[in-house]
């Protein structure tokens, strides 16, 4: 559906730019989903060293389950994934009753009551679906998670469900993601122009520098949008200077990274730029820093992966004591901590839940790319979220917790919170106006409907968050040193 707007909004648009650089990962999107097709699902058929008494139980299950993925193969064999639209209506209304059933089986997982457990994962795997509606589809993954919970790690049916997806799977369903979903772009694009406001505040005295030091630097694909800011208030007699220092997993993540930022930059002759990798859990030492320049914090994602309280008050007070113009903070909004499984899961399911149905929004029930989204990065986060405490030390759960809880670790530790401008919250809203979705946008009492989707301003305007009807996803918020 085109979406027409009046010369006020055409001005709006200006405010933001959509080109993002996922063009430059489109060949090796490309040879990912090329080696992706030649590798087919391998069924594991070790014996079994199972929990003692429940063999056959054990046994029965992990059958349901094959015949869930069997169905699934026998329409990707077709090459296309074709819907029973019948049943998928029929199945809309047991979205409750399946609900109920997880809360019981995760009940009885956490008491250890293995006879209860596998019957009632039996009673979902027949119920779940990964091509059904969207509660089918999060509850399959909710089911595996609890299976895999309910073994021990040296059962070799763990690692099956557990299989995590290859670097290609994984990468592929980010692009995807980013692709068709405001999820990542709403983070990114609100804290790129907080930074690009920071740095506009100094330019009387920061040489046209700016430096920007991200924490998670990932696939770097943050940064095009802000090179094409930076590149549009520059001239070729003042050309603007960007250095971006990124934390990364591996080498090669660092390498593929600096490539891909390097040859888009490339395209903006009056941007000078260069790209420094480091290792996550480097120094902070070894940062090179140039007189004047605008220093800017990047904490997207990042401090929700630190497994305890100490490693997180120890990064921020590296952050501080850099003394940078803006530290950016996204985290998801979830309270998702807490020492109790049952509270987790709950917390969990109510997050997922959310996410999955923002896919229903975006893109058809029968896409190949929302399965893989589902599979290789949502999926994969639910099963993993539900064993981080398996056999270790609960503390090692990522810190997924709300707003109200960052905001005072930030305020402990120095911080005081930036007021987000009007540019901000347009420019945020304007990306759910022009971002296409599957389903049509609907317009009616003056407000934009985009599906479920909304933003809304906290904290007296110092944090904005993306909304999925009544639950929030994600909070974005800027911060200054005391």
């Amino acid at each position: 559906m085109d979406i027409k707007y009046e010369d006020e909004d055409d001005k709006e648009e200006e405010l933001l730019n959509l080109s993002l650089a996922i063009v430059t990962a489109d060949s090796s999107g490309a040879a990912a989903e090329k080696r992706m097709r030649k590798r087919k699902r391998r069924v594991v058929s070790s014996s079994l060293n199972s929990l003692e008494g429940c063999e056959g139980k054990i046994f029965g299950l992990l059958q349901m389950r094959e015949q869930m993925l069997k169905k699934l193969d026998r329409r990707r064999d077709k090459g296309v994934l074709v819907v029973d639209h019948h049943q998928h209506h029929e199945d809309q209304g047991k979205g409750l009753h399946l609900i109920h059933l997880l809360l019981i089986t995760a009940t009885a997982v956490d008491e250890n009551n293995v006879v209860s457990t596998l019957e009632k994962l039996n009673e979902l795997y027949q119920t779940v679906s990964l091509t059904g509606d969207s509660v089918q589809r999060v509850a399959a993954y909710f089911a595996d998670g609890l299976a895999a919970r309910l073994l021990t790690r040296k059962s070799p049916f763990y690692d099956m469900i557990m299989k995590q997806p290859t670097n290609d799977e994984e990468f592929l369903a980010f692009i995807y993601l980013y692709r068709v979903s405001p999820y990542y772009q709403f983070a990114h694009f609100t804290v790129n122009q907080a930074i690009f406001e920071a740095f506009e505040d100094e330019k009387e005295r920061n040489n046209c520098a700016l430096h920007v030091i991200d924490f998670e630097v990932s696939y770097g694909f943050q940064w095009p949008s802000l090179i094409q800011s930076l590149s549009e208030k520059a001239t070729n007699g003042n050309r603007i200077s960007l250095r971006i220092t990124g934390f990364g997993r591996s080498i090669e993540e660092l390498q593929e990274t600096e490539n891909r930022l390097v040859s888009f930059a490339k395209g903006f002759r009056n941007l000078v730029f260069e790209f420094q990798g480091l290792l996550r859990g480097s120094r902070l030492i070894n940062l090179r820093k140039k007189k004047n320049e605008t220093v800017a914090v990047n904490l997207v994602f990042h401090l929700n992966t630190l497994d305890d309280s100490l490693k997180i008050s120890d990064t921020l007070k590296s952050v501080y004591s850099l003394n940078p113009s803006i530290v950016v903070l996204v985290e998801q909004d979830s309270n998702r901590s807490t020492r109790s499984f049952l509270s987790r899961f709950m917390e969990s399911l109510h997050y997922f839940a959310a996410m999955f149905d923002t896919l229903h929004d975006c893109l058809p029930v029968e896409s190949a790319e929302r399965l893989s989204i589902e599979r290789n990065h949502l999926g994969k986060e639910i099963k993993t979220m539900l064993n981080y405490d398996k056999d270790e030390d609960v503390a090692s759960c990522p810190r997924y917790e709300k707003m109200e809880t960052w905001k005072g670790r930030m305020e402990n530790h120095g911080f005081s919170g930036v007021k987000l401008s009007t540019k901000c919250v347009m420019q945020a809203k304007l990306l759910l106006k022009i971002r296409s979705h599957y389903r049509p946008v609907q317009f009616g009492h003056g407000e934009i409907n985009n599906g479920g989707f909304r933003v809304f301003e906290r904290d007296d305007g110092r944090a904005l968050s993306l909304r999925w009807q009544d639950r929030c996803l994600l909070t974005a918020s800027a911060w200054s040193c005391i």
